[in-house]
């Protein structure tokens, strides 16, 4: 694909995205929406092979989906109460009926089915934007239209976490890893929605993060699989000795940036009396937990045989941007002493 294509596709993306973000009228969020997915369907399919013209494809229908049903909800709405305005979702049909499109549309469990397949067919490039930016848009209407179906949500959240966490103890692929460990993540943001939209935002953001430099982080390793990461040591020393970091982060451990955003929502959880649903979540972190260290058992502590007679390759000149990942490395392991800043900074 040319550099002008990719710039048109590009600047579609971030327009469709403004547009939904921006709005306050249903028919331009749909609008700004589709906008999103139509830029972004050619990218999906630009290194024309057929596993990235199946997850193409996968990924259009289950957005069509999602979108037919945003509209279809937004116009039964304004049916029934005379009412566009995106804050007025009041009824309980139109609105149960956009939480699951918007479910469906971000990936959260038991609408997650395209995340997996649709990640695993595409490159770490397209993945990347799969599983981060076209997040953003969805995320923004379910915190304008949270107040209306509470239980729906935390229902769909604890799924999530449950799902996530455990489908993905027995994946060997990474960018499988990747799709179940966003589903889990996504599933903590949702389930504080309704109580605290401030921590979900804190959440969704800290996600958006840590997924960037895991991605980045595989992408610089040229691993595909758990088993590819052996070769690290051998390659990257230092990126092998930074993957923990990141990947423990993902985890939610301490003193690590990732453990800010679970510690926050387990707290509000237990002042909302739902204990319960607290104790849950924190045993199914305990899943991801274990999938995150056979990663960095893999990338770290594992070395593959090796008969290398010539000059290391770790010494060559790496021609790969790493400032991008030194960047989002230090925000994903050195932010959590800024917590009560990052609360001051998000007042909503």
């Amino acid at each position: 694909m040319n550099t002008l294509a990719t710039l048109t596709l590009g600047s579609s993306l971030l327009l469709g995205t403004l547009i939904t973000v921006s709005s306050s009228h249903w028919f331009y969020a749909w609008l700004g929406l589709e906008i999103n997915t139509l830029a972004i369907l050619p990218l999906l399919a630009g290194p024309q092979h057929a596993r990235a013209i199946e997850a193409t494809t996968k990924y259009f229908l289950s957005q069509a989906t999602a979108s037919a049903t945003i509209l279809f909800a937004a116009i039964t709405n304004a049916w029934l109460t005379g009412q566009w305005d995106i804050l007025q979702m009041t009824h309980p049909v139109p609105a149960t009926m956009l939480t699951a499109a918007l479910a469906l549309k971000i990936g959260l469990a038991p609408l997650h089915t395209w995340v997996p397949e649709v990640l695993q067919g595409l490159d770490l490039n397209t993945g990347l934007i799969v599983a981060t930016w076209q997040k953003l848009a969805p995320f923004t209407l379910i915190l304008q239209t949270h107040q209306s179906n509470s239980p729906l949500l935390i229902s769909l959240g604890l799924i999530s976490i449950l799902v996530g966490g455990w489908a993905g103890l027995n994946q060997t692929q990474l960018r499988k890893i990747l799709a179940y460990s966003s589903v889990a993540h996504l599933g903590w943001a949702i389930l504080i929605v309704q109580f605290s939209p401030r921590l979900a935002t804190i959440a969704f953001i800290t996600y958006l993060a840590m997924t960037f430099s895991t991605f980045l982080l595989f992408k610089q390793a040229n691993s595909t699989s758990i088993n590819s990461l052996a070769t690290s040591w051998t390659t990257s020393p230092m990126l092998a000795a930074i993957a923990p970091l990141i990947l423990l982060s993902l985890a939610g451990l301490p003193p690590l940036t990732g453990f800010m955003p679970k510690w926050l929502i387990l707290q509000e959880l237990i002042k909302q009396d739902l204990g319960f649903t607290a104790t849950l979540a924190a045993m199914a972190a305990l899943l991801s937990l274990y999938f995150y260290l056979r990663l960095s058992y893999a990338m770290t502590l594992t070395i593959s045989p090796n008969t290398l007679q010539s000059i290391a390759p770790w010494r060559l000149r790496s021609l790969t941007l790493s400032l991008p990942l030194a960047i989002s490395t230090c925000a994903v392991v050195l932010l959590l002493p800024l917590t009560p800043s990052l609360l001051a900074l998000l007042p909503i």
